[in-house]
């Protein structure tokens, strides 16, 4: 949303559910003046006006001596609310024709329609969340996996916010025990003997924890792509359904069934990953089938892990071995047809049997292991939860070292400008000092209703 220019405490409503088919439908509404507007639509106007916070109204949405539907309205006062705001919350049912209605008549009587993010927004403004916050709903609404969800939770419950919050205090700390010596500079040498940087290295150790929890978080929030690759009727298919819990690919003994790539969101435990099935790697005459042999060898160019799937049945074949070795991303040999009789099961392969799906959750385990190989973190609490914050917190780790490299060597008044960066790069993150132009786009990529 662009927040040059904005205006506070307007009236705005949005649309806060999907806009399809269902039991119920929320349209939000906040701003100075939202209770009054929505008054005279309400078939009691005076119930609600009088309304305390916190509290549900029965009645019907009317527009004249129309009625609308029947709704709920949840009312909440400044600045207990999610918006530090005056709000009405209208629940009704849930089709789209009544949903349309509602919000349209709010839009009529003196409501402005919302921008992206802007309830958050107004949060954040009234000092009901900081950024970490913010940003931590977008990716609950994002999240593709429990793990994903339950990572920025913990994001959303402060910890992080917590985490950047002591390290400010014991930075502000040692800034003020620096300038009281600076002020007080009779004796150099007791001062440089009064000054324990431990707080400093606490706040490097802490900033250097959380710079290194991005590459972990990230993985759980933008996930990673798979591709199942492997020769023809290896199973490939069959084992995309598998993972999928659901029979996405056409599954058949004709060699070349699949021609072109599928792909689907699957959960590798916890992780979120765009999976491919791709075309049966083999020399064919059928230009079609042959071009879907180009495009699976395309995908596993840009893959974060190849699934390199053997027909245990048949075994390796000189073209499997041709095709690991050339192949550059992370690979992960997958032994597929454990439950035929007779299959060779190497005790160094992945094996598993995509038809009765022996062998699909320790699959998943390697999967995992594979994607986070030189990522984890040690944190037991949330880390970072964007780029953004990324950015933040390296550029504070970086002045908070430079600041102890200088207290070996030089007066403590060159320490102070370090402490003073370091202090406004962590304020970017929590929201404390950040730019227009940041704050527009961390909340345009919110939904409307949010």
């Amino acid at each position: 949303m662009d927040t040059t220019g904005y205006t506070p405490e307007e009236p705005i409503a949005a649309i806060a559910t999907a806009l399809a088919p269902a039991a119920l439908g929320i349209v939000r509404t906040s701003g100075n003046g939202c209770i009054a507007l929505i008054a005279p639509l309400f078939s009691r106007p005076d119930a609600l006006r009088s309304a305390p916070g916190n509290t549900l109204i029965y009645g019907w949405i009317i527009d004249g001596d129309r009625r609308i539907d029947e709704v709920m309205l949840s009312v909440y006062r400044a600045p207990k609310s999610f918006t530090g705001e005056d709000m009405v919350e209208i629940s009704c049912h849930g089709g789209v024709s009544v949903v349309s209605a509602v919000y349209n008549l709010l839009l009529a009587h003196g409501f402005r329609a919302a921008e992206h993010g802007e309830f958050t927004f107004r949060a954040y403004l009234n000092g009901k969340t900081d950024l970490t916050k913010a940003e931590a709903v977008r990716e609950i609404i994002d999240a593709k996996t429990d793990v994903s969800r339950g990572r920025a939770a913990g994001r959303l419950a402060g910890q992080l916010y917590r985490t950047i919050d002591d390290v400010k205090k014991r930075l502000v700390d040692t800034l003020a025990a620096i300038e009281v010596d600076i002020e007080y500079p009779e004796d150099e040498t007791a001062i440089r003997d009064s000054f324990h940087p431990a707080d400093l290295e606490r706040a490097r150790a802490v900033l250097a924890d959380l710079a290194s929890s991005w590459q972990s978080e990230k993985i759980y929030q933008d996930g990673a792509r798979v591709v199942l690759c492997g020769r023809t009727n290896a199973g490939k298919s069959s084992l995309f359904n598998a993972l999928l819990k659901e029979d996405r690919a056409i599954v058949s003994d004709i060699a070349g069934t699949t021609r072109d790539w599928l792909e689907s969101w699957v959960d590798f435990d916890g992780i979120p990953a765009r999976l491919f099935d791709t075309a049966g790697l083999r020399r064919t005459e059928d230009a079609i089938e042959a071009r879907g042999v180009a495009l699976a060898k395309d995908l596993t160019d840009d893959a974060d892990l190849v699934l390199y799937v053997v027909d245990g049945s048949a075994g390796m074949t000189e073209d499997d071995r041709t095709f690991i070795a050339q192949t550059t991303a992370p690979l992960l040999v997958v032994w597929n047809k454990s439950d035929v009789s007779g299959t060779q099961i190497p005790p160094d392969k992945q094996c598993v049997s995509a038809k009765t799906g022996a062998g699909i959750a320790a699959l998943c385990a390697a999967v995992k292991h594979c994607l986070t190989a030189g990522k984890a973190s040690a944190r037991t609490q949330s880390g970072l939860g964007s780029e953004r914050q990324k950015v933040a917190v390296q550029a504070a780790l970086e002045s908070v070292t430079h600041a102890l490299a200088l207290t070996k060597d030089y007066t403590l008044d060159a320490v102070v400008q370090d402490l003073e960066d370091a202090l406004d790069a962590l304020g970017t993150v929590t929201g404390d000092v950040t730019p227009d132009d940041v704050l527009g786009s961390i909340f345009a990529h919110f939904c409307v209703g949010k």
